[in-house]
């Protein structure tokens, strides 16, 4: 095949890679480490697949992972007991 003929390679990356350890996922893509790697390699039926469950993965991060800032973040005080 002509690599002018080829698609383009869809990538979900915002280029904020950092993989939270508790989820296994990418903060800024959602992505795992193995999907990132296998990326270019899947068919674009699978880079589909995956990039259709990012948001659902997306929400339960920042969720987990809501900032907390200032001397309650680093007391660990819980946003309820403000």
């Amino acid at each position: 095949m002509n690599a002018m003929s080829d698609p383009p390679i869809e990538t979900p990356c915002v280029k904020l890679c950092v993989v939270d350890p508790e989820t296994g996922f990418c903060i800024g893509c959602g992505r795992t480490r193995g999907e990132i790697g296998l990326w270019l390699s899947l068919s674009p039926a699978d880079r589909h697949l995956i990039v259709a469950g990012l948001p659902e993965r997306l929400a339960a991060v920042t969720q987990r992972k809501r900032r907390r800032g200032g001397r309650r973040g680093r007391l660990g005080v819980p946003e309820e007991a403000v």
